[in-house]
């Protein structure tokens, strides 16, 4: 019987230590191999989009678009692709935001060395990957929320608000973003006054704040 091909694996961070690290992990193992890299969210989409990959392994704070907002790009453009995200936050946000943008699995850096071959291999075989050490602190925090009457955090913004805010706290103008966006620089200006509305802020500063705050920009 042949041998089956190696998995051919996306990896996107905008730091090229740790891509040249995380390829070293993988390609070290005789059925992962990483045919494209990108250095942040959008590069990611497009890099999918042009190589034939089964597996994308995207960090989380990158520019342009996070790996949450590429994992959900990812997943309505590409449903058969497999994600992973490789992050340095150990947050349960980020976790359940994760499931919900279409990854299948949430790897720690500190760890990546013992835990992301498991779980790029789990991710093919369309099996969820926790991190060792999260079911509980899952599990104690949602059954701490119910005992409270509480209910999983909602998402205080858009997806397309986020997008923006997260372009707005880079220092993008509103005709750049919508050239990004495909959308006009007047659209652009109305999604930032709802933001400024919803978040309770008063200008760019703290946009950039909360931006930092909610992971969509590294301080």
């Amino acid at each position: 019987m042949p041998a089956r091909p190696p998995i051919r694996v996306l990896l996107a961070d905008d730091h090229t230590l740790v891509r040249r690290g995380v390829r070293l992990i993988l390609d070290g193992e005789p059925d992962l191999t990483v045919v494209a890299e990108a250095g942040d969210g959008a590069e990611a989409v497009a890099a999918a989009r042009a190589h034939r990959v089964d597996l994308a392994v995207l960090d989380v704070a990158m520019p342009r678009m996070t790996g949450l907002q590429a994992a959900r790009e990812l997943s309505r453009r590409l449903p058969e692709l497999r994600i992973l995200i490789l992050t340095m936050y150990d947050n349960e946000q980020y976790f359940f935001e994760a499931l919900k943008a279409g990854a299948c699995g949430y790897v720690l850096k500190s760890v990546a060395d013992r835990d992301l071959v498991e779980a790029c291999r789990a991710a093919v075989r369309d099996e969820p990957f926790i991190y060792p050490g999260a079911e509980r602190t899952l599990v104690r925090s949602y059954l701490d929320r119910v005992q409270r009457g509480g209910d999983l955090p909602e998402r205080p913004i858009t997806e397309r608000e986020e997008e923006i805010l997260k372009l707005v706290a880079e220092g993008h103008t509103s005709k750049e973003i919508g050239e990004m966006l495909f959308i006009s620089a007047k659209t652009v200006e109305r999604h930032r006054a709802n933001l400024l509305q919803k978040l309770g802020v008063r200008d760019r500063l703290e946009l950039t704040r909360y931006a930092i705050r909610a992971g969509l920009i590294e301080p």
